[in-house]
Parts: C-alpha cells; structure tokens; sequence
C-alpha cells in the first residue's frame, strides 16, 4: 500500500484527510507540524509527502526546499486560494503538484493517486526505452535522466515534462495543453508550466537564459529544438 507523510496542523483538516486517502487504499501517517515531518522523513521514506504550506513553526515551503535537498519524493501542496506567489515558490522548490483550498478530500487523494503513478512511472510507450538528445539520455523505464555522463536529479514533473518534449521535438505547445497532456488538467494555473520549464532550463541548458534545447515561441508557448 503506498505511504503517505500528511504534514498539516489543522486537526480537522488532518483527519479528514485522513480518512479520505485511506479509503483511497493508502497507508497515512499524520503529523502535526514541519519538524515532526521532517524527523520522521530521516528514519524512514514516505511514497508521497502531503504538505501544508501554512504551518507552525518552520512553514511548509522551508520544509518543501529541505525535502528537496535529501529525498526524491513527489511533493503535493496543499495552499490557500490568495497563496498564488507561494505555489509558484513551493514549485521552484521541487513540488510536483498543488491543491488549493478549499478543495474536497476525494480530490486531493486523486491528486495523490496521479502522482503517485506518475512517479512509478510506466513509459508512454512500450517500444520507447530511452531518449536522447546530445549527452542528454532518458531512461523512460527507470525513469532516470544524465547529463554529460552525471545523473539528474528531476522531480517526477520535470520528468514527465522533458519526456514529453522529447517524444514531441519541433512541436510548440501552449501552456494550457501542456497542463493537459503533461499534468492531465483541464485547467489550473498556468505559471506551474512556466516554473517548470524555467527549472528545467536550469538543469539541461548550458545558458538557461539563452536556451537552445526548450526554447520559447512568443505568443503561443514552448518548442524543444534539441541540440542542433
């Protein structure tokens, strides 16, 4: 059963949340505050973290970069609707996802569901195996990436994003379909995409501000050229 780290102080909140992603078939362990989280992440790993960015203590976007800085695990935020500044900064910290509040129990648990597939990852393809472009390899299988012979350290939204790309080269995309067919929205908020891509330039790009490999088309959205 997969494990779920839910990090969110409000009782009310926690157990009902609770509730909802153990009927979903997940095992769930709640705690309380940010230190508690991140104490229990050092003894053991969790399948997926659900985090509270409003937290006591040391807030959830401090416990989002120091996840990152230790553990690959997918990151589901969970923030309030006027937060839009802060789930752009807890998406540049590494979350994979974000559900606003007030939202449903049963929908942050198929939030959790999706991520949690997507982070076991079966490819898109069968006959895919791997990508490459330049020194840059894709393992769609196990679901790892090198550059230059070193491993890259991708959240499972910027894997599937890159993955994306690559099967697609020469192809602009808007944001809105990249939230469809990468995120599987049909809405949502489009600078997720926009963060996204920006950390992804930061980690295959030579310059990130002149990239060559994801490049922008203005007025519509995101081309990957790869390295010509």
């Amino acid at each position: 059963m997969p494990r779920v780290l839910l990090i969110e102080d409000d009782q009310a909140v926690r157990d009902g949340l609770q509730l909802a992603l153990t009927y979903q078939g997940h095992t769930v362990e709640a705690v309380e505050t940010g230190e508690q989280g991140l104490q229990r992440l050092t003894s053991d790993v969790a399948d997926v973290v659900v985090l509270d960015l409003m937290l006591p203590g040391i807030d959830g976007l401090e416990v989002c970069r120091r996840l990152r800085q230790r553990h690959s695990v997918p990151i589901v935020m969970l923030t309030a609707l006027g937060e839009e500044e802060d789930r752009v900064v807890g998406l540049q910290l590494g979350a994979d996802d974000y559900v606003t509040k007030p939202f449903s129990p049963r929908e942050l648990a198929l939030r959790v569901g999706s991520v949690l597939r997507r982070a076991k990852g079966a490819p898109a393809s069968p006959s895919m195996g791997e990508l490459a472009d330049g020194a840059l390899r894709l393992d769609t299988v196990a679901r790892s990436a090198t550059l230059n012979g070193a491993p890259l350290a991708l959240t499972t939204r910027e894997f599937d994003l890159l993955v994306f790309f690559m099967v697609n080269p020469g192809q602009a995309f808007s944001r809105p379909q990249l939230l469809e067919r990468v995120w599987g929205w049909d809405f949502g908020d489009q600078s997720t995409v926009t963060v996204h891509v920006r950390r992804l330039r930061e980690k295959i790009e030579e310059d990130p501000a002149n990239p060559k490999r994801i490049v922008t088309v203005w007025g519509v959205g995101y081309r990957f050229d790869g390295m010509r």
